[in-house]
């Protein structure tokens, strides 16, 4: 490990191990697997391209600027773009698929296809009651109809999403789930058809079995997180660091901005290059813990942009040698993005997709 760096450890093979939850829960059924946000701060390319070795054959991101970087990066895959409407060039040019919510995107997607003697697959996302984007349930049988007339349009897929699929309560996510069968059943009288259905999320994989159509689309569960109570996911990323400075400092010493910390009598205070410009939030000041020596270390006073001091007076042999493990595990102790979400209330998403782009991701398999 570089001195006085973050490093970001993933572990692809408990990748595989989720992956493999996936496929035994679905039973067969196409997965397509959701990078987007740099593959929830994982790194996209790398865990796209360990996903493909493993048998995935379609790929989910937000925005169409993290598909071309992953085309321009040698993966040839389909890609579903989630959430633009203008870049039609680039969908075009790269073999993306783009995901219809409006009626005028599909006409201007059709017209320059027709000009480029082009036909582009698409995919039409359905708002079944998260209240985000897609066609409204009153309106989507009518405006589908219009997009499958489209001469140089393929309606290749159909989706929708969960709002509150990980909930005990599943009565509003099978009301939705109702909604979209509802649909696909009247399209289906129109001889409108899909090769691929999507709508389960990773809280759907996990406990709608009813969900998963043809395909799921799994995301968080991926990388080691479900809901509350689940079991059997190993969580892929590990944060860890070095030991910056050491001092003993005397009893009334403050520490960090404000002075929120004072020391109660002489300790000795870590200082690990890790804020929040890291993605270790400021929320954790005086809150949260590290690990050090197999050992849990509390965070001393306001966490910085760029370093945090940690309180390490009762932690023995400690010395410059000393690994820091902000989440991961160290002797028989472990923290995990999800306590970490706890403590700052939030979800594991936030903590793993804030991790900076200046912590360097280092792969194990």
């Amino acid at each position: 490990m570089e001195l006085q760096k973050v490093i970001a450890e993933v572990d692809l093979r408990a990748l595989s191990h989720n992956l493999g939850v996936v496929k035994k829960k679905t039973g067969g059924k196409d997965i397509m697997a959701v990078v987007k946000a740099n593959a929830y701060g994982h790194g996209a390319l790398e865990v796209s391209k360990h996903l493909i070795q493993q048998g995935i054959s379609k790929l989910g991101v937000a925005f169409t600027g993290e598909a071309v970087s992953l085309r321009e990066s040698g993966i040839k895959i389909p890609i579903t773009v989630f959430f633009d409407r203008d870049n039609i060039d680039e969908c075009i040019r790269y073999k993306l698929t783009p995901t219809l919510f409006d009626l005028s995107s599909a006409r201007k997607i059709d017209a320059r296809a027709r000009k480029l003697n082009k036909k582009i697959s698409v995919n039409i996302k359905i708002d079944t009651g998260m209240g985000r984007i897609g066609f409204t349930m009153d309106k989507a049988l009518k405006n589908i109809a219009a997009i499958a007339s489209l001469k140089n349009i393929v309606t290749e897929s159909i989706m929708s999403h969960f709002s509150d699929a990980d909930l005990k309560d599943k009565k509003f996510a099978k009301l939705q789930l109702k909604n979209f069968q509802s649909l696909i059943n009247s399209l289906a009288e129109k001889k409108i058809t899909f090769k691929h259905h999507h709508m389960a999320n990773s809280a759907a994989v996990l406990s709608m079995p009813d969900a998963h159509f043809d395909m799921v689309r799994p995301g968080i569960m991926l990388y080691g997180y479900g809901y509350p109570g689940v079991r059997g996911l190993k969580p892929v990323l590990s944060l860890k660091s070095n030991i910056l400075l050491l001092k003993t400092v005397p009893r009334g010493t403050p520490i960090s901005y404000g002075r929120t910390f004072i020391t109660k009598r002489t300790s000795t205070i870590a200082t690990i290059p890790l804020g929040y410009a890291d993605g270790y939030s400021r929320k954790l000041s005086n809150k949260g813990e590290v690990l050090i020596n197999g050992r849990r270390v509390p965070v001393a006073g306001r966490v910085c942009m760029d370093t945090t001091m940690v309180d390490v007076t009762d932690i023995p042999d400690i010395n410059y040698k000393s690994r820091v493990v902000i989440i991961g595990s160290q002797g028989k102790e472990r923290i995990t993005a999800e306590d970490i979400a706890a403590m700052t209330g939030t979800i594991p998403y936030e903590v793993l997709t804030s991790i900076g782009q200046r912590v360097k991701r280092v792969y194990k398999s």
